[in-house]
């Protein structure tokens, strides 16, 4: 039990202080970055708008559930499926927060080899869906089905001159650490407890078995992750423990890419939104390219292991220590004011809350 409490608080100071940032740059992105302009961009049935659409996606702070209505509201408005399809990819898998988390665990190179890869995965998908399903005209009345119910999604009507809000401190903190926050704070702290315990618990000689078995490894990598719910930054404790304990960094890799992209709702409402054919390109292309990117890592970050073991147990400072101490009470907050609202609307308002 104690191995345990040190490494989930191990974890947290590593991650924390790079969470925080990366909360406050969505915060601060959200303020700038408005839905119709990406739209506006996006609405073009050509391959140019497939590369907008994963180039784009890359900052925006949207896990692979919370992409889902956005990418809708894209298609609604015109959106071509390839470039709906690249954007629900490259979504997911980055965003300033996750990216400053990746930098602060992984460094620089392992970043933006994250980001590019996911580029280029989004990118194959999109261009194979133009390829393989010519656009068709938009059907009327569009709805799709998932695990969790969504709400209509509206189309926006761009004026020919959008008031945009002054910036405002109050907003982006708001958003960062309220919005944002509270849409994966559970997944965040599942995330760092699930690392803890891989941490705690794996034994020495794991890197023996995967050492001699690196393929098996990515299968069971893309096999865990591909129906998981994970954001692309709760993915990366998970990630990180991998490593610590001996499974190959294009191993975790898999997991960093695969487990945020995909999930059974997502994988639910590609299929209704967009066809079979697209589910089938969605799911091949991610696994595919997981797989090949996770290998391709493998052959030039054999070290990565060796720096991240260092990093991992190198001194907390007194930032990292209150960096964790915030993010762990922005969590608990988070649960606490869901579990009341949770409640609240269970009894409806009634003397059953009193």
């Amino acid at each position: 039990m104690y191995e345990l409490l040190e490494s989930f608080w191990s974890l947290s100071q590593d991650m924390g202080i790079y969470i925080l940032l990366g909360l406050l740059a969505a915060g601060v992105l959200h303020q700038f970055v408005r839905e119709s302009w990406i739209q506006k961009h996006l609405g073009a049935k050509t391959h140019n708008a497939v590369f907008k659409a994963a180039l784009f996606g890359v900052p925006l702070p949207l896990c692979s559930c919370s992409v889902i209505p956005f990418a809708a509201t894209l298609q609604r408005n015109g959106a071509s499926k390839g470039a709906t399809l690249s954007f629900l990819i490259s979504t997911p898998i980055t965003g300033v927060d996750s990216m400053l988390a990746t930098f602060g665990m992984f460094g620089g190179v392992f970043t933006a080899y994250r980001v590019a890869s996911s580029v280029v995965i989004a990118i194959t998908a999109g261009m194979l869906m133009n390829i393989f399903e010519p656009e068709e005209a938009p059907k009327k009345g569009f709805s799709f089905s998932a695990t969790a119910p969504l709400n209509p999604v509206k189309p926006i009507h761009t004026a020919s001159k959008e008031l945009r809000p002054k910036f405002s401190l109050y907003d982006v903190f708001h958003y960062g650490l309220v919005t944002l926050l509270g849409s994966f704070s559970k997944p965040l702290f599942w995330g760092l407890l699930i690392g803890a315990m891989i941490t705690a618990a794996m034994p020495t000689n794991l890197h023996q078995f995967f050492g001699d078995n690196r393929l098996l490894g990515y299968l069971i990598a893309v096999a865990i992750a591909a129906p998981m719910y994970v954001c692309a930054t709760a993915s990366l404790p998970i990630a990180a423990s991998l490593v610590l304990a001996g499974v190959s960094p294009g191993a975790a890799f898999i997991f960093l890419s695969a487990g945020p992209a995909t999930n059974t709702v997502t994988m639910s409402v590609v299929k209704s939104m967009l066809g079979m054919r697209a589910l089938l390109i969605y799911l091949g292309v991610i696994v595919g390219g997981s797989i090949l990117f996770g290998a391709l890592i493998d052959m030039g970050f054999d070290t990565l292991s060796i720096e991240m073991y260092t990093d991992m147990h190198e001194h907390h400072g007194w930032i990292q220590q209150g960096s964790a101490i915030i993010m762990l009470g922005l969590i608990a907050w988070h649960f606490v004011s869901g579990w009341f609202k949770k409640k609240e609307k269970s009894c409806g308002g009634g003397s059953c809350c009193s």
